[in-house]
């Protein structure tokens, strides 16, 4: 048996903090903003605040051991609420875009509101990545939220109850539960989108990083970034990722969904297999080789949505003071196709009454070749 000198001595190092819990406490329209910290037992730290379900940090170790925050942000509360952006939230109602800001269920035509020129994006001008949320529960490895989005909020029907549990477990895998209910027929698609550099946050590009996405094609296009409801083939293009490959060997090459995007912003259709213990589809893995980070994404969701930071310029100051250059994060973004309610071909983003939501995500972060 381990003397308590020997268990101390085995613990993690003390990890560089990126920001102060202190920044993110206060009120937001008379609800109470707060912060909350999960850890396992390897070290890997998970902190969130409940506006907007922001996953604010993510510390995990790189194969010296030496631990960094992986997901960017601000530093503090007020940075979120006076920036426009959705570093780390939780995305609704709509995760992604609708085209033209409208859709229709049963014959009755819903107008949403545009905030992303002539089309709706990730919900609207003030999506749930911009309200506070209830914490239900919290403890050293689990917190769930809750909120009701009220019937019309953003253009949306009906009264839509929604939760959303975050489990981190010691294989160091994040684990994200969706649920949602609503008293009228609507449409629902929630993800999350933070924004990872596996180097660190601030810490440039992620242009080296290796990229395995699990699908055989993917959804294309217009200029507006609408998908056209083709569903195209990856093969011999700039988004074949089913074989290991670095983002930037292909990113900028001479073909035209490139250009619409910047880059990658795009829907893969993700294949049926391989899946993990939990019948999850595997969707996509990372590498950063330098550091020997990895990632997993596994999801129940029929699509993930590739972004490499096409918008980014510099202009945004991260949590340890540094700027983010372009193309200097990625997003996972597990989804239905964006545009689904215009898009019958594509699988159904419809909710009816009695009918239960429920989707499930998670990002597993390990090492490769450990020293």
């Amino acid at each position: 048996m381990k003397n308590n000198t020997e268990e101390k001595e085995a613990l993690p190092a003390p990890l560089k903090k990126t920001i102060d819990p202190e920044s993110f406490i206060g009120l937001i329209e008379e609800d109470s903003v707060r912060f909350y910290t999960l850890r396992n037992a390897n070290g890997i730290e998970v902190t969130f605040t409940n506006y907007g379900q922001r996953l604010l940090s993510l510390h995990t170790p790189d194969k010296n051991g030496e631990f960094e925050d992986v997901v960017l942000g601000y530093a503090t509360l007020t940075e979120f609420v006076e920036n426009r952006n959705y570093y780390g939230a939780i995305i609704g109602r709509y995760g992604n875009r609708i085209g033209k800001g409208t859709f229709s269920i049963d014959g009755t035509a819903y107008d949403l509101v545009k905030n992303n020129g002539e089309n709706h994006l990730h919900g609207g001008t003030k999506g749930f990545e911009s309200v506070v949320w209830k914490v239900d529960d919290h403890s050293s490895n689990t917190i769930t939220f809750s909120r009701v989005s009220p019937d019309m909020e953003e253009g949306y029907p009906g009264n839509l109850n929604v939760q959303v549990q975050y489990i981190l477990d010691d294989s160091n895998a994040l684990k994200i539960n969706y649920k949602a209910t609503s008293d009228k027929a609507t449409v629902v698609n929630l993800t999350n989108h933070s924004f990872f550099n596996l180097k660190g946050e601030g810490n440039g590009d992620i242009m080296d990083h290796v990229v395995t996405i699990n699908a055989d094609t993917y959804t294309p296009v217009d200029d507006g970034l609408i998908p056209t409801g083709a569903i195209e083939t990856v093969e011999n293009t700039p988004f074949d990722f089913r074989s290991p490959k670095t983002i930037g060997r292909d990113i900028d090459a001479d073909f035209e969904q490139l250009k619409i995007g910047r880059g990658y912003d795009h829907n893969y259709v993700v294949n049926e297999m391989p899946q993990n213990g939990e019948g999850l589809k595997l969707a996509a893995m990372v590498l950063e080789p330098n550091s020997g980070r990895t990632m997993e994404v596994y999801t129940s969701e029929p699509g993930v949505q590739f972004y490499t930071g096409n918008f980014m310029n510099g202009s945004d100051i991260g949590k340890t003071g540094k700027p983010y250059p372009f193309r200097g994060s990625f997003c996972f973004e597990t989804q239905h196709y964006p545009d689904s309610p215009n898009k019958p071909e594509f699988p159904s983003t419809l909710l009816n009454p009695g009918e239960v939501y429920e989707t499930t995500t998670v990002y597993k972060f390990g090492v490769q070749g450990k020293e």
